[in-house]
């Protein structure tokens, strides 16, 4: 099935990331081992990647929020079930009419926004390594996008009548969704790593003193 970003809320783009490969690749190597997903923030170089004149110019007029580098590996492999992302990482906590609840991962800050701020926001999968159909590529439903704040019982409904779509990838391809689309992934049934840089992209700004954690 060919993705149209708009119509189904996913689009794949086959070498985009490429030229920034061994970056990534070094980069990722420099992180701790074994971990299911490691947040990343205050990372210069990671910045330098995502920089206008580079990644980010797949996402023009839009800056990073969030980043997160996931690894599936023999030493770290899990499913995740069918969900929507729903929670922004932020600099501190300020009540803010509309953010709730508060949570805290991996000692980052993160709110659930009001839906409208997360429907208007990208985000990015980057793949350093090859993600064939065993290696637990990323499954969407498409147009989910389009369907607003689907409560938890709701989303099996949902997948069954947008159907799945499988999220193959070379390395140094790009995924690029709507963030509000419902999605899921099975553990690995290989003995290789699959990691993926995920990072949420915005174009708005938070109310108040509110403020995005960036990357």
């Amino acid at each position: 099935m060919l993705l149209d970003f708009h119509e189904h809320g996913a689009a794949h783009l086959p070498g985009a990331a490429a030229p920034f490969l061994d970056a990534l690749r070094l980069l990722a190597e420099r992180q701790p081992r074994d971990r299911a997903g490691i947040r990343l923030h205050g990372v210069a170089e990671l910045a330098e990647l995502l920089a206008a004149d580079a990644l980010g110019a797949l996402v023009p007029g839009m800056r990073p929020v969030r980043a997160i580098l996931f690894d599936k590996s023999p030493a770290a492999n899990w499913a995740l079930g069918w969900h929507q992302d729903r929670t922004i990482a932020v600099r501190a906590r300020t009540e803010q009419a509309g953010f709730g609840p508060w949570s805290v991962k991996q000692g980052l800050l993160h709110v659930e926004p009001p839906f409208a701020l997360i429907e208007a926001m990208r985000t990015m999968r980057v793949h350093l390594d090859p993600v064939p159909e065993d290696n637990a590529p990323l499954l969407i439903a498409p147009g989910s996008h389009r369907l607003g704040r689907i409560a938890e019982g709701d989303l099996a409904a949902v997948v069954e009548r947008c159907g799945t779509a499988t999220c193959l990838a070379a390395a140094g391809d790009v995924w690029l969704y709507a963030t509000p689309i419902v999605h899921a992934s099975a553990a690995s049934n290989g003995m290789r790593h699959r990691r993926v840089l995920q990072v949420d992209w915005s174009s708005d700004s938070l109310p108040g003193d509110l403020a995005w954690l960036g990357v």
